[in-house]
């Protein structure tokens, strides 16, 4: 689906009265959420390149998780960016909606941070992209009754969760 701004503002704002998305000053919490993401990303690691021996689940099963945590932490790093921006988030949908209308700058920002020599800086509207996939594959593998994932679909799901962590990290560095 491609990014559209406007679709992101609207669902920002409906998401603040649903009360979903809320005002939040408790910014010791993003320290707290960048190492989540981070030992999250570790864990993952770990999970995907297990193989199993006799006496335990078969290499499916562990693939089911590394995506899980994968994706979970993109979640905690969305949240750690998510309260720099002054919010707080209720579930995952509305950390996908604050990433979109709170974190992809417009033209004019983008092009402030370039002139800047902060293009480091700037979160593509790919990483919100990114999230939602490993969001979609994450509840696949938590609530289908069995879904295989290939290889390649695992370290892409994977890849993708180093690079948004990375992003977010730099962003906040």
């Amino acid at each position: 689906m491609e990014f559209n701004r406007k679709i992101y503002a609207n669902l920002f704002k409906n998401a603040i009265a649903e009360n979903k998305i809320k005002k939040s000053s408790e910014v010791f919490k993003i320290k707290l959420f960048l190492e989540k993401a981070e030992n999250s990303l570790l864990i993952a690691k770990y999970v995907k390149e297990i193989n199993p021996i006799k006496d335990q689940p078969n290499k499916l099963h562990w693939n089911y998780w590394a995506i899980i945590i994968s994706y979970y932490s993109m979640l905690y790093a969305s949240k750690a960016a998510i309260l720099s921006k002054g919010y707080e988030v209720d579930d995952h949908d509305a950390a996908q909606i604050a990433l979109g209308h709170l974190l992809v700058p417009d033209k004019l920002e983008k092009k402030d941070l370039e002139m800047l020599n902060q293009s480091h800086k700037i979160f593509e509207e790919e990483y919100v992209h990114y999230f939602e996939d490993a969001k979609k594959e994450g509840h696949a593998a938590r609530y289908s009754a069995i879904k295989t994932y290939t290889q390649r679909r695992l370290d892409e799901i994977f890849e993708n969760a180093i690079k948004f962590v990375a992003k977010i990290s730099l962003i906040l560095g």
